[in-house]
């Protein structure tokens, strides 16, 4: 008996780059996510099924060949996907995540390509433009930065997605080249703003803890305004230890540290105003979830320390959901507008 084997051959898509630089960057991103301003990339990956033993972020690190700040940016991004620890302390990889990335075909360039950051010069080169243009994008919102640290200057540097930057010239090819169509107004530089908004979705989105929630919105708002929006010391206390990790700089300087705790600020009336109320809705998410933990006796501590508190009060069946905050931090109203800065970034 004969059997007849018939092969069937795909045809190959075409890819219109805009210029070569471009064209030559978009066939190494393996991923392209939305570069508009305060959105978040890549799809949600907070939980991965369970599979296998528990790994450390330095073990997965190792293990997936990325260098600890780009492992701390693939798990924001989604890129690798987290589980809570157990015994309460930091999340960790499954043994089953790692082996599935290690899979992929373009492992490990593929992932490293995946959370490439870039700055200025590299961006503009990237898109194949002029630095000058490509700032001019950034100060207008065009370009949300998804890091920054502090130069030797004191000067603020802000660092883009490599992916980014591509997937932005090929789509809007009109931003490369003529009239820039959104002028600088006043001067105004709306890169703080896109980027505590991008910092503070991405914080929020990696946790399913409404408390953990709450406490990322509240860290761009300063001391003096949470108290005013939240009276209670015990649950002031609990937002103050669960606040995301304060950007550090090396070697420590008073004046440069300064500099970045109130680049994480909201600083123009209309964004501290929209920040109060996602705080407000936040605050409600967390409470319906389960109460901030209070000491079962002596007076309110300055902060949430470890000891007997009275035991969270479940959600009961029916309770009306979260008010979906990651919903509304991504919602056309963002606040991608201004932000003044200590020095000139870059």
């Amino acid at each position: 008996m004969t059997t007849a084997t018939t092969a069937t051959t795909a045809s190959a898509a075409t890819t219109h780059a805009t210029r070569p630089a471009v064209a030559a960057a978009a066939t190494a991103a393996a991923t392209v996510t939305s570069t508009r301003p305060a959105a978040v990339p890549a799809p949600s990956g907070r939980t991965a099924a369970p599979g296998g033993p528990l790994l450390t972020p330095a073990v997965a690190a190792r293990e997936l060949e990325l260098r600890r700040g780009d492992f701390e940016l693939a798990v924001q991004l989604g890129r690798v996907r987290t589980v809570p620890d157990p015994a309460g302390g930091h999340r960790r990889v499954t043994a089953r995540e790692v082996a599935r990335l290690r899979a992929a075909g373009d492992f490990p360039e593929g992932l490293r390509e995946r959370v490439r950051t870039v700055g200025t010069a590299e961006g503009a080169e990237l898109m194949g433009i002029a630095p000058g243009r490509f700032t001019r994008l950034a100060r207008a919102g065009r370009l949300t930065p998804v890091r920054c640290y502090l130069n030797r200057y004191r000067a603020v540097v802000w660092l883009y997605l490599a992916e980014e930057l591509v997937e932005l010239a090929m789509r809007q090819p009109e931003l490369l080249a003529g009239r820039h169509p959104e002028a600088d107004v006043a001067g105004q530089d709306r890169r703080p703003r896109n980027w505590r908004h991008r910092r503070i979705a991405l914080l929020a989105r990696a946790t399913d803890d409404e408390w953990e929630h709450a406490a990322a919105v509240a860290s761009a708002l300063d001391g003096a305004l949470l108290g005013d929006l939240v009276p209670d010391p015990h649950e002031r206390a609990c937002l103050r230890r669960l606040q995301p990790e304060t950007l550090r700089v090396h070697p420590d300087s008073p004046i440069a540290q300064g500099i970045l705790d109130t680049l994480v600020l909201a600083d123009e009336p209309d964004e501290i105003d929209w920040y109060r109320l996602r705080l407000v809705e936040a605050l409600a998410d967390a409470r319906d979830q389960c109460p901030a933990p209070r000491p079962l006796d002596g007076p309110a501590p300055a902060g949430c320390t470890p000891g007997p508190v009275e035991p969270p009060v479940p959600r009961p069946p029916g309770a009306r959901p979260r008010r979906g905050l990651l919903g509304r931090l991504s919602r056309a109203n963002r606040p991608d507008r201004g932000g003044r800065r200590p020095g000139r970034g870059s």
